[in-house]
């Protein structure tokens, strides 16, 4: 295989979904109240896959760094661990990817709002906050990932910032009801997470990472994965109720619940953790079915 290839893997392509979805839902709803840009929109998807790039590439290294990455680890190989890149290499294309994020997030924040105003200066902010925040994550000392946090940075960055904050970039008004679609994703991608995390307890113990389900054990991590998805539904339906006018487009993202619900079954037949790895993709991809089908059914 050719370098290239290597570098495909380290971006690891099939979390890009999960950025997609949130952006995809955020822009909708704006267009939904009859806010929306398609310049901003293209902007959030740059930004949005380039942080996510970053935190994967940043991932990679630290997980080596830290020593959660390790020859018994099950799941995809990861480059640097396996020796296919190198931790230079990977250091420079982490700051590279650093600065694209920046530029391109600045950029954004300009196109939405005015360099002197608040707002630009609280996006700003925001941006180099989710930047920080993709590093630290597994690399440097002291990695909030290996505290257990990882979860509930899922929650801020995929679902309340990801969703309510590209619904502000068009509309410059929050409208509070946005913040319940906003977590019903982070829901959502927070069970890819737990996914991960109770496919990696093995490893992770060893390696004395700290996450939810290690903390929990591998039977209650069920629980609280059938939690994470059961919320999601119902906070979603409840986004649907306090509208004023209710309309069965409405309702159109229910028409994934039946997904969810065999992929539960299959969570709880799952014993030998190497099995949930199959499953990440497909709740991804799922997680961005459901946007886009949250998203058409408001602007029907």
């Amino acid at each position: 295989m050719g370098k290239m290839s290597y570098w495909i893997k380290a971006i690891r392509l099939r979390t890009l979904p999960l950025s997609l979805a949130t952006i995809a839902l955020g822009s909708m709803l704006a267009a939904s109240y009859d806010f929306h840009k398609w310049t901003l929109t293209i902007g959030a998807v740059l930004t949005t896959i380039f942080l996510q790039v970053l935190s994967n590439l940043a991932n990679d290294y630290g997980d080596t760094q830290n020593g959660a990455d390790h020859y018994k680890r099950k799941g995809p190989e990861r480059m640097v661990q396996a020796g296919r890149i190198s931790m230079k290499e990977m250091y420079t294309a982490i700051v590279l990817f650093m600065l694209v994020s920046f530029l391109s997030g600045t950029w954004l924040c300009l196109e939405a709002f005015s360099w002197n105003t608040t707002r630009f200066w609280v996006f700003f902010a925001m941006l180099l906050l989710c930047i920080y925040a993709a590093i630290k994550y597994t690399a440097g000392k002291n990695p909030y990932g290996y505290k257990a946090l990882g979860d509930i940075s899922v929650f801020i960055f995929f679902g309340l910032f990801g969703v309510a904050a590209s619904f502000y970039l068009h509309s410059s008004i929050l409208f509070w009801e946005v913040l319940l679609p906003a977590m019903s994703v982070g829901f959502l991608c927070m069970g890819v997470l737990n996914l991960n995390n109770m496919r990696d307890i093995p490893s992770d113990t060893e390696a004395g990472k700290v996450t939810i389900p290690i903390l929990l054990g591998l039977k209650k991590a069920k629980i609280y994965h059938s939690l994470l998805i059961g919320l999601s539904l119902i906070v979603g339906i409840l986004f649907v109720l306090l509208k004023e006018n209710i309309v069965i487009f409405d309702f159109l993202f229910l028409l994934i619940s039946p997904v969810l619900i065999g992929h539960l079954i299959h969570i709880w037949k799952i014993e030998i953790h190497i099995e949930f790895d199959p499953l990440l993709k497909k709740l991804a991809i799922t997680t961005l079915l459901f946007c886009l089908l949250f998203g058409a059914g408001q602007i029907l």
